[in-house]
């Protein structure tokens, strides 16, 4: 593939990412309204977020291996009209168990979205994705941090939120039509240190892993802060999305920084330097629940800490294994179950404990994540060691 194929090509995957952002982080600031719709209580429309990961969850691992079998850019349109389709039927649904049956599908197409942008761009760049890795979930972040602005203002205007899911909708059909003319990059090659080598079953579970932790506490947080400030009293409805707009938007201009920072940092050190900004942040909120100056501080700085985290992940993968759609589908089968366990997770224990256990599960969310990264950079590292060790002693 030329260098002037890959560029159309991969702009055309950060457009699908911003659409990813809008309609992922749209669930949050719309999720009151949708329980007016539906005539549910707090505790059953969290519901939806249970539902529409475990869709994400199925889409990415089908998704995955469909990747490896066909041309990826008409399977990927395919599923951008589909998605486009669902999202305009989500403020329709008349009852909860109908909202639920649509988000489950629409998780299936939000899935099998992600890990076609994210297989299909390693393809494209190969050795090279790093930069444009952390371009791509950049431009989740834009649209994960327009999202709620566009919520509040189409709130602000129509008291509700049918044009918000009908926008989104339209914008697929666009998107779809371009990624369908252009020409679907090949697999990549078995590298020579690959070939032969077994699955690497473990350093691929433990990475599983760190993406449900991960997304279980990015999910979680971006979900429920809007809940969290307005149930405490520390914002209005449409302050407490200019407050997740905040957390979207400082994690958009991370990642952004994160494409600089990937060309001059290794992995590894970029990552333990998001997780210490991470466990600040939320520390800080923690100590100081009273402050609504230190929930504007702590979102900030962990929506910055987070950003670069998901696309390091895959760079630090990509570093020590060789990376199919297969590998990539089940890394977000781990994401998709973060994002369907945490936030269900928060909901009912915001109805039983309290607005504070949300952060408390964030904070073991963190730890637990940071253990599972050292845990994955030393078993990643030993086949290595070995091999070394073996030509060598030949």
């Amino acid at each position: 593939m030329t260098t002037k194929q890959k560029y159309p090509i991969t702009a055309a995957y950060y457009l699908a990412f911003i659409l990813l952002g809008l309609t992922v982080a749209a669930e949050g600031p719309t999720l009151l309204k949708l329980a007016e719709h539906t005539s549910s209580a707090l505790d059953q429309i969290s519901l939806l977020f249970f539902f529409s990961s475990l869709g994400y969850l199925l889409g990415s691992f089908f998704g995955g291996r469909i990747y490896d079998r066909i041309p990826g850019h008409r399977f990927m349109s395919g599923v951008l009209i589909f998605l486009g389709i669902l999202v305009a039927l989500v403020p329709l649904a008349p009852s909860l168990w109908i909202l639920l049956a649509i988000v489950l599908i629409l998780g299936l197409a939000k899935g099998a979205l992600d890990v076609g942008c994210n297989t299909l761009l390693l393809w494209v760049h190969n050795e090279a994705v790093g930069p444009f890795m952390n371009g791509l979930h950049a431009f989740f972040g834009v649209g994960a941090f327009i999202a709620p602005l566009i919520i509040a203002w189409v709130i602000s205007v129509t008291g509700d939120i049918y044009w918000v899911y009908w926008f989104f909708a339209i914008a697929t059909f666009p998107i779809a039509l371009w990624i369908w003319n252009l020409p679907s990059p090949a697999p990549r090659a078995v590298p020579t240190q690959h070939e032969n080598a077994p699955f690497p079953i473990l350093p691929v579970a433990v990475m599983v892993l760190c993406f449900v932790l991960y997304v279980g506490s990015e999910a979680g947080y971006g979900a429920w802060i809007y809940t969290y400030a307005f149930t405490l009293n520390f914002e209005t409805e449409v302050t407490a999305a200019y407050l997740t707009s905040a957390f979207w938007g400082f994690f958009t201009l991370g990642r952004l920084f994160g494409v600089w920072v990937s060309t001059r940092a290794k992995p590894m050190t970029i990552l333990l330097l998001d997780f210490a900004g991470c466990l600040i942040s939320v520390g800080l909120i923690l100590l100081f629940r009273e402050s609504a100056t230190i929930l504007w501080i702590g979102t900030i700085l962990f929506g910055l800490s987070q950003a670069s985290i998901f696309p390091t992940f895959l760079n630090l993968s990509e570093e020590r294994m060789h990376i199919t759609g297969t590998i990539t589908g089940l890394f977000l089968v781990g994401a998709g179950m973060g994002g369907m366990i945490m936030p269900w997770l928060i909901g009912q224990a915001f109805v039983q404990i309290g607005a504070t256990a949300m952060i408390v599960l964030i904070l073991i969310a963190v730890v637990l994540n940071l253990l599972m990264l050292l845990l994955f950079a030393r078993i990643s590292d030993r086949p290595r060691v070995i091999s070394e060790d073996a030509a060598i002693a030949d």
